[in-house]
């Protein structure tokens, strides 16, 4: 079981990227996903959430509006579009995976068992 999180880079404050989700050793359609982001000398947040089938979506503060989760269960990935990105964005980027999120916790790390390794993303102001 491999989440494996890619699309992190170095780009201008204003600028998107994507950010993609995949698993391996299993299907992700009976999961619940979420992003988490972890910036030098903070906590790991939370920054998005979505259901197994998609239907429900989560944001926190800070990035709605501007970012979109996504899934493709027919991919077996996810993906987290990233518009408007700030300096603040700025953190390693992880994917996480759990068969049952109680909604309330869906931003806690806690919350999932399977982690990808983590992508970088740097927002230069």
């Amino acid at each position: 079981v491999q989440l494996q999180a890619s699309g992190g880079g170095l780009v201008q404050a204003g600028e998107s990227l994507r950010l993609s989700c995949v698993a391996s050793g299993f299907s992700l359609d009976s999961y619940t996903i979420g992003w988490f982001r972890q910036a030098p000398g903070k906590e790991r947040e939370g920054v998005s959430c979505i259901s197994h089938s998609g239907g429900s979506t989560y944001y926190t503060d800070s990035v709605k509006g501007r970012f979109a989760i996504s899934r493709d269960n027919a991919k077996n990935t996810v993906y987290l579009q990233m518009n408007s990105l700030k300096a603040e964005d700025t953190a390693v980027y992880y994917c996480a995976a759990d068969r049952q999120v109680i909604m309330s916790s869906y931003f806690s790390a806690d919350s999932y068992d399977y982690w990808g390794q983590g992508t970088l993303v740097t927002v230069s102001s």
